[in-house]
């Protein structure tokens, strides 16, 4: 029966306890652990079983319950300890990093898009990592007090729950959200009524309401399609599930996160002035952010992308090409026809847009390459990362050398507030000091982590192993009497795993190229492993994607694997992996393990969550663990090989593995001195504290972002955006002369002063013609490229010198002369060219636009 009308419960809470809601509704609750303690203490059972939501466990706690806690002076104390920190957390922004780094601002003006959002496992709007680190980019730029504001999706079912059958199977369910009891708020208008934007979708208007969630200082804004305004189940849906449906439903959901979300960010009054597209998936902002200007100050689309591309970032988060979204394009052209029209531009323009090649009219639309053309900043997640993407985007800048792609590497990191246990936080309090939690990146204050007493670190690291032994036996029983196991099998659960045996852990999404499976090998040789002298015990967790067969296939093997092992109680699998089973085990094993196939690993987030809690890791050398690495701090697996043979790789890495195991990793563990601490190992926890603690940490990479990109996009959307737009108009114009001109740009006679032997230090001299015909010679550059070549013939790795116009040449009008002086630093074979680049002060990286002329 469908009810005439509805209304919301809302709990009624003692004057007493009256900003209980406030602190609920603000998720800096979650790394906020007295604020956490608080909230337990409201009713504990209610605390797990509501999946740690404070908002639903106002609304189920008894109101006697709360009449009584509202008399409890322990209680009232604890809250004005939590209130106290939480107004001083809000308000302190005299102190922020932000503001003594730049100045204070309006807020806000940088706006982060992302598909997903992992904050707090009582939203569950994430799938994994790069939900999770969206979720820690907004709460270490609250703590920072950056100037920004989160842009999503909010979803129905989110993303999957998983369940494995009595095969091992992996089976998926899609529980619904209740939004109205989640720490999210329907935002009004000023009649009360929920606050709608719209988007078309093939001819057809599709609404969407705006939800806000608080996170700690930043504003989070989600979109939600499944409402009355929206007739057809299919509009409806759009916001149903996180990775769901096919291509179209893709398609339609990143045209709402886009184009949708930055006119949610306008209906609520905010217009930043730099846009940050976390991944590929909200690229479609960028043409939105054209129309806009375009509307505004009657300009032409080139006028208007040239303008709001100098204050656009995209982060790339993928190695692979098919993580990368590409559309057919009849798909492109059944949503965007009327939108290329509003711009301008003819079919074949804006299908070049995500093309690289514009003139193949059956190539798919790459939202990754409408990103890099959209934005003047651009970055991979590691400095690997940096080294792939550009090596996968260079055909995007045809006349670009590889390594100066304009593609620069932010290495994640992870907000250590969420990740680090109580337990440690305290340890750290004590030894660290209280600016471990005021500034993480300080790397002297890290420097103290030697300093902890052997036996209190060992000590707190092993509660927190015993409470993941706890943790994880009572998620067995309850997976195991889900799936109608045996009283036998579910009262050996209750004894698996051992609190004092070495344990590590491998957790992820599991997609074939993380090769979970690498450690079952060889498996008599694991189980030697596992049930020697000196035992090991791994625990699995992880989920595969709904489509993907080979992912469920390496957690079936896992599965089987376990049940037929001699010693199954020291290997298990936890199902449905959640911001909660990561919790607790990058807390509580001693080693993490993560096994890519190089370089197919981006980041990896969780190996750094494990370091920041005083455990240690076993990786390849891909992602963050190729920077990472130090034998003080971890152990590596192979030395940065890459494979042809993936059948040979997995036999030479999975035996190096076994080898680490055997000879060194389980021998530091076991080797314990009179007082039984393990010493060796001991030292390795407390280096990879000091060396890893201040730089994979979440505050230094958004400190990054903002120096290396959100202010400086900040500042040029100011110059540009001056008198009208005034001097936006003039960079526009002067570049498309530049491009329209450019294929003019001529190398012609080069000569050195030099003969084909120099020395080592010697300075030599070198004269080039170029043709400029009637472009001006202060919107270019003239360069000598020179450095050692390679085994092809060919300059790898140069070095660029400005070369100094000098006069005219004699060959010709539009002819000019050149010449620079070098000095050769290195022996061996070198080579040298000459090219021309633009040059503006407007422009920080002449190579994002893609103008090169070299000398033939």
């Amino acid at each position: 029966m469908r009810p005439v009308a509805t209304y919301t419960v809302a709990p009624t809470v003692p004057e007493a306890l009256r900003r209980l809601p406030e602190l609920a509704y603000n998720i800096r609750w979650a790394w906020d652990h007295e604020t956490i303690g608080l909230f337990r203490r409201l009713d504990r059972m209610l605390w797990e079983t509501s999946n740690h939501n404070p908002v639903k466990i106002l609304g189920l706690v008894g109101q006697d319950h709360l009449n009584m806690l509202a008399q409890d002076d322990g209680f009232l104390a604890q809250l004005e300890r939590v209130l106290q920190s939480h107004d001083q957390y809000m308000q302190a922004t005299d102190r922020a990093w932000y503001d003594h780094e730049f100045a204070p601002e309006e807020r806000p003006q940088i706006a982060y898009f992302s598909f997903e959002f992992g904050m707090t496992e009582s939203i569950p709007n994430y799938s994994g990592g790069l939900g999770v680190l969206a979720g820690d980019h907004l709460k270490a730029a609250s703590d920072l007090d950056i100037p920004l504001v989160g842009v999503g999706l909010l979803y129905q079912q989110g993303y999957f729950r998983q369940y494995l059958n009595i095969d091992g199977w992996q089976q998926e369910l899609y529980p619904v959200n209740d939004f109205y009891t989640m720490p999210v708020q329907l935002v009004t208008d000023d009649g009360g009524e929920p606050l709608r934007i719209s988007v078309d979708l093939a001819g057809k208007e599709v609404f969407a309401q705006i939800w806000h969630v608080q996170v700690g200082r930043i504003d989070l804004y989600l979109l939600d399609t499944n409402i009355s305004y929206n007739q057809g189940p299919a509009e409806k849906a759009l916001t149903a599930q996180l990775y769901g449906g096919d291509k179209e439903m893709r398609v339609r959901q990143e045209i709402l996160l886009g184009i949708g979300g930055l006119r949610a960010l306008h209906a609520v009054g905010i217009e930043p002035a730099v846009c940050h597209m976390n991944e590929g998936h909200a690229a479609f902002m960028a043409l939105e952010r054209v129309h806009i200007l375009m509307q505004r100050c009657n300009l032409t689309f080139a006028e208007a992308a040239a303008i709001t591309s100098s204050s656009n970032i995209f982060t790339t988060h993928t190695p692979v090409p098919a993580g990368n979204d590409y559309f057919a394009p009849e798909l492109i052209e059944k949503y965007f026809e009327p939108l290329w029209k509003k711009l301008g531009l003819s079919k074949k323009d804006f299908m070049a847009l995500g093309r690289f090649d514009s003139e193949n009219a059956s190539e798919h639309f790459c939202m990754t390459i409408l990103a890099l053309r959209m934005s003047a900043y651009a970055n991979g997640v590691s400095q690997l990362h940096g080294d792939v993407a550009r090596g996968m985007w260079v055909d995007v800048y045809p006349q670009v050398l590889q390594d100066e792609v304009p593609i620069s590497a932010i290495t994640n990191g992870v907000h250590a507030f969420s990740w680090v246990s109580q337990d440690m936080s305290q340890l750290y309090d004590r030894y660290l000091g209280p600016r471990w939690r005021e500034d993480p990146t300080d790397k002297g204050v890290w420097q103290r982590a030697k300093e902890i007493p052997n036996e209190e670190l060992w000590r707190t690291h092993e509660r927190r192993r015993e409470r993941l032994v706890a943790f994880a036996r009572r998620r067995l029983v309850a997976q195991l009497t889900q799936r109608g196991s045996s009283p036998v099998e579910i009262e050996e659960a209750r004894e698996a795993l051992d609190p004092d045996v070495l344990t590590i852990g491998f957790a992820r999404r599991f997609a074939t190229y993380k090769r979970a499976t690498l450690i079952l090998q060889d498996p008599e040789r694991l189980m030697n492993i596992v049930c020697g002298e000196g035992p090991v015990q791994f625990i699995f967790a992880g989920k595969a994607h709904p489509h993907d067969n080979e992912g469920k296939e390496f957690i079936r093997q896992i599965i089987h694997f376990v049940y037929g092992a001699d010693c199954r109680n020291r290997i298990v699998f936890l199902e449905d992996y959640d911001m909660v089973i990561a919790r607790y085990l990058v807390q509580g094993v001693d080693m993490w393990l993560n096994t890519p196939r190089r370089p197919m690993e981006a980041s990896g987030t969780s190996g750094m969550k494990v370091a920041l809690n005083g455990g240690l890791n076993l990786s390849i050398l891909d992602g963050w663990w190729a920077e990472a690495y130090d034998p003080e701090v971890g152990w590596a697996i192979g030395a940065g090989e890459e494979y042809e043979d993936t059948d040979q790789q997995d036999y030479i890495e999975s035996n190096a593995l076994y080898d680490l195991l055997e000879k060194d990793i389980v021998p530091t563990f076991y080797d314990r001195g009179s007082d039984g601490l393990p010493r060796r190992w001991i030292a390795k926890m407390q280096a990879a504290l000091s060396q890893l603690g201040p730089v994979f940490n979440m505050a230094r990479t958004v400190q990054d972002y903002t120096r290396q990109m959100y202010y400086p996009a900040l500042d040029m959307a100011r110059r540009l955006a001056e008198n009208d737009y005034d001097r936006g108009r003039r960079y526009a114009n002067w570049y498309l002369n530049l491009r329209d001109n450019w294929a003019k740009v001529k190398v012609g006679a080069i000569t050195p002063s030099f003969g084909s032997e120099v020395h080592v230090g010697d300075t030599l001299h070198l004269q080039a013609e170029v043709f400029v015909d009637d472009i001006p010679l202060d919107a270019m550059a003239v360069q000598l490229f020179e450095g050692v070549l390679n085994e092809h013939g060919e300059i790898d790795e140069g070095f660029s010198y400005d070369m100094r116009h000098v006069g005219t040449s004699e060959r010709g009008p539009g002819w000019h002369l050149f010449e620079a002086d070098f000095v050769n630093r290195a022996t061996g074979r070198h080579g040298y060219t000459v090219r021309v680049i633009p040059s503006h002060p407007d422009v920080q990286n002449p190579m994002r636009l893609g103008m090169v002329a070299w000398a033939d």
